[in-house]
Parts: C-alpha cells; sequence; structure tokens
C-alpha cells in the first residue's frame, strides 16, 4: 500500500488488533492510552478474542471491544461464516481511518485489505521475511516497523513501536499498563475476603500456574516456599484457572502443607483475579497472565522465569524480583521451548531452590 502522511485531524475512528493470549492483549493497553491522549477526538476500538476480552473492556480510552471467538470453529462451515461475515460487516460500518495490526497473524493482514483504512500498521513479518509471503503482507499495510533481531524489547515497548511508526512517542506514564476490575468486581472480592478472615495488604498472592506447564515451578517448592512464608508470619491466597490440570497442581501442593491455606482456584474472572491482587501485599508466580495482572494492579511481583525471556516478558511498570538460573549449564535460557528437548519440563525452572525465590520474596517486601 501507498505510504500516506499522517494526519492527526482526519482520524475519526482507529481499530486496534490484538489476536493474542490475555497477558499480551493486557500489554497492549498503553497503546489506547497513549492514543487517546493524543488524539481525544477519536474513538478507539479493539479486536481480540472474545477470552481475552476482560483485559480491555472498562479501558477508558477503549470505544468498542470486538471479539473473535476460538468456539466459533464448533458451528459448522455455515455457522462459522456467518459469525466472521458479521463481526467483517460490523467493523467496515465502523469506518475505521487507521488499523493497528500488533502482531503477525495473518487474520489482520486479511482484515486490513477488506477494511481499506487510510493508514495501517503493522510489524514486519520477520517469520516470513525469506518467503513468498513476504511482499503480499508487506503490500496490506500503509506502514510496517521492524522488530529486533538479535536483541531482547519489551511487549510493551514493541506494541508501542506501531504508534512510534508514525511519529507519536508515549511518555513513561503513558507507557504504565492499564486494567480497571469494575465495582462488581471489587465488591465480589471484598466479600470472599471477609468470608476467609483475610485482611487487605496482609496476604501475599500465590499463582502457581500457566496454562503452559513447561514454565511451572514444582508443586513441593511451592509448598515448601508457603511453609516458609508461613513460619515468617506471612499469609497466602493460592488462585489457579478452572482447568483440570491447574486443580491438579494445586491439591498437590496442598498435600505437602501441614496447615489449610485460602484456596480460590477457579472461582475467580480475570476481572476478579485482578481485584484480588491488588489487595495483596506482593504477588509470587511464573511468567503468566496474572503475573502481567498483578503488575498492572500495581502490586509487587516475583516471577519465575525459565525458557521465556524476562526481558521480552517480564513484569512492567512494577516493583519486582524475577528469579531465574544462573548456573552455567543453563546458558541457553531463554530458549523459547516447551521443556528441555520438548519435554514440558525445563530442567533451568524447576531446579531454582526455594531460597532464592525466598529470599527475592523477602528483599521485595523489605524494600
Amino acid at each position: 500500500m501507498l505510504e500516506l502522511a499522517f494526519n492527526p485531524q482526519s482520524v475519526h475512528r482507529i481499530l486496534i488488533v490484538k489476536l493474542r493470549h490475555q497477558g499480551d492483549v493486557l500489554l497492549s493497553s498503553p497503546v489506547f492510552k497513549t492514543l487517546k491522549n493524543r488524539l481525544p477526538h477519536a474513538e478507539i476500538d479493539a479486536l481480540v478474542y472474545a477470552d481475552t476480552c476482560e483485559m480491555l473492556t472498562e479501558h477508558p480510552s477503549v470505544s468498542m471491544v470486538h471479539t473473535i471467538d476460538r468456539e466459533w470453529k464448533r458451528l459448522g462451515v455455515v455457522g462459522q461464516v456467518a459469525a466472521e461475515w458479521n463481526l467483517i460487516t460490523t467493523l467496515r460500518r465502523r469506518r475505521y481511518d487507521i488499523v493497528f495490526h500488533l502482531t503477525e497473524h495473518p487474520r489482520g493482514a486479511w482484515l486490513t485489505r477488506i477494511l481499506r483504512p487510510k493508514i495501517s500498521v503493522a510489524p514486519r513479518a520477520t517469520g516470513m521475511s525469506e518467503g513468498r509471503n513476504s511482499g503480499w503482507w508487506r503490500a496490506s499495510f500503509t506502514h510496517t516497523f521492524p522488530l529486533p533481531r538479535t536483541t531482547f524489547r519489551h511487549t510493551v515497548e514493541q506494541n508501542l513501536d506501531a504508534l512510534r511508526r508514525l511519529g507519536i512517542h508515549p511518555t513513561e506514564e503513558e507507557k504504565r499498563l492499564v486494567l480497571i476490575p469494575g465495582a462488581a468486581a471489587e465488591s465480589r472480592v471484598d466479600a470472599l475476603m471477609a468470608t476467609h478472615g483475610v485482611e487487605r495488604k496482609r496476604f501475599i498472592h500465590m499463582h502457581p500456574t500457566s496454562r503452559w506447564f513447561f514454565k511451572t515451578w514444582p508443586p513441593e517448592k511451592f509448598a515448601e516456599l508457603i511453609l516458609q512464608l508461613g513460619r515468617q508470619g506471612d499469609r497466602v491466597v493460592l488462585t489457579a484457572a478452572p482447568s483440570a490440570d491447574e486443580r491438579e497442581m494445586v491439591a498437590a501442593i496442598k498435600t505437602h502443607l501441614k496447615a489449610p491455606v485460602v484456596d480460590l482456584t477457579g472461582s475467580l474472572s480475570l476481572k476478579e483475579l485482578a481485584a484480588l491482587t491488588a489487595r495483596a501485599r506482593a504477588f509470587v508466580g511464573v511468567d503468566s497472565a496474572p503475573m502481567h495482572i498483578a503488575a498492572a494492579m500495581q502490586t509487587p511481583t516475583i516471577a519465575m522465569f525459565g525458557p521465556s525471556g524476562e526481558k521480552h516478558w517480564g513484569p512492567w511498570g512494577v516493583k519486582f524480583r524475577v528469579v531465574s538460573s544462573t548456573r552455567p549449564e543453563h546458558s541457553c535460557r531463554p530458549c523459547g521451548n516447551d521443556g528441555c528437548g520438548g519435554s514440558k519440563v525445563s530442567d533451568c525452572l524447576v531446579t531454582l531452590p526455594v531460597k532464592q525465590v525466598h529470599d527475592a520474596v523477602n528483599e521485595l517486601l523489605a524494600g
């Protein structure tokens, strides 16, 4: 597409596409805030997967959140086509002046061609740079921006690079994550805390699981950490998703404990999880969406990292400590693999000693 000059006064509606997971969508929240600050007259919409929309609903800079449901494929060919067509029709009616596509997902390129905005921005397709589709990708957008090739850059900054491509440079305050739990979530969490006798800022929120188990720490080590925190007077509240594997992991942790622990596994929405972690003294977990939620709520965060890289995915805009292996045999991290040799077990993570994590918690709390 022809690269047009960016004229802020001619922009009335903007669409930001982020088709990734919950944490990824939350890390795009500064893009909406920065755009709204610079173009207060514009309406800014989002297109995300349905199971991630809570990351942006009630964001003060977002006008509408459009969703794609991963379950559409279960509707059969006719049902899926109808759902897709309804989405496209809705988006076309909005008549977007700019589309920001923040990933390399091919759907964003197709949508941009269909919606035909005056300006469209996307990352250069590094994964396809040598492939036959690279020309098609570049031709789908009026502007593309480069991603680092040999170094790590935090995802928040990469998202904001889409704005920098048009000459919009965010301030440090604009780079902060935005997540609004809402009154209903706040009220329910207050009621749950009262039921369990948990006081605000008198507990540590621990979320030991991830949807990818090669990012997790062994249950017995989490249990030992809980015991050590208990000995020094720190109460722990456990959370996890309602899936069977995450429930099993929390159950395994509890088998090693000598006293009951407050366990809210599977009972909280994402908004409620945010309300809970905002009331915590600190958050302890692994590289996961709840870790990013804790950072967004400005809760001091201790995060364990193994195969994923903290420079790209670490806690953003909050007091934090990253705990990772420094052993020479783990110089391969962050490798980005699903466990060593694809085994779903990451040696660099499972070998982290409890003391190293405990020391990080105490160091952060003391600070």
